[in-house]
């Protein structure tokens, strides 16, 4: 029997929108994000149109292939997938995270603007607020290192929403294990 979908989700980012994009890289947040996501619009906006993004960074041999199969998994629940390319060449040499985060947010910012999506939503979770807060304050003593994600931001103008954003990960992927939803272990992530 599946668990039950984690409570905490909030998308009250879909409010109002009739299209949306959803990052999903294939990993256990993204993967999360995606079939919560598909649950909430059924029982909340069946005429919500859900978009899946996944961003191709062609860092890695084993990118494309990755990227395919968050396509078969995403076709597999009905919903429309697109591999968005970063092709730049060369890749930079120093700061290459900050780039890649750059292009990601630029391609799907770009792909939503031009297919009518009002609103990205992206997977982050409680995870990865711990992470990013502890990286800033590694980097500075500055108070500003405590603000951490926020629950909706903004990329050049497109509403970006992170409704996982006070959920744990492991929660999340006992929820996908429950469904039998594999996903994708990026070892670039460590």
């Amino acid at each position: 029997m599946p668990a039950a979908a984690p409570e905490a989700a909030d998308f009250s980012a879909l409010t109002g929108a009739a299209h949306a994009a959803l990052a999903v890289s294939g990993g256990s947040d993204s993967m999360a994000l995606m079939r919560l996501a598909l649950d909430w619009a059924a029982s909340h906006r069946p005429g919500l149109t859900l978009s899946v993004l996944t961003v191709d960074h062609r860092l890695r041999r084993e990118s494309a292939m990755e990227a395919r199969q968050v396509g078969q998994w995403a076709a597999a629940l009905g919903l429309s997938h697109h591999v968005l390319d970063w092709t730049d060449e060369p890749k930079p040499e120093t700061g290459l995270q900050a780039s890649a985060r750059a292009a990601r947010y630029g391609l799907m910012t770009a792909w939503c603007r031009e297919h009518g999506a009002e609103v990205l939503l992206t997977g982050h979770t409680l995870d990865d607020q711990a992470e990013t807060v502890a990286m800033r304050l590694a980097r500075t003593a500055s108070p500003d290192s405590l603000a951490g994600i926020r629950p909706m931001g903004d990329w050049q103008g497109l509403p970006i929403g992170r409704p996982l954003l006070d959920l744990r990960r492991q929660p999340l992927r006992a929820y996908l294990e429950s469904l039998g939803q594999p996903w994708i272990d990026d070892p670039s992530n460590d």
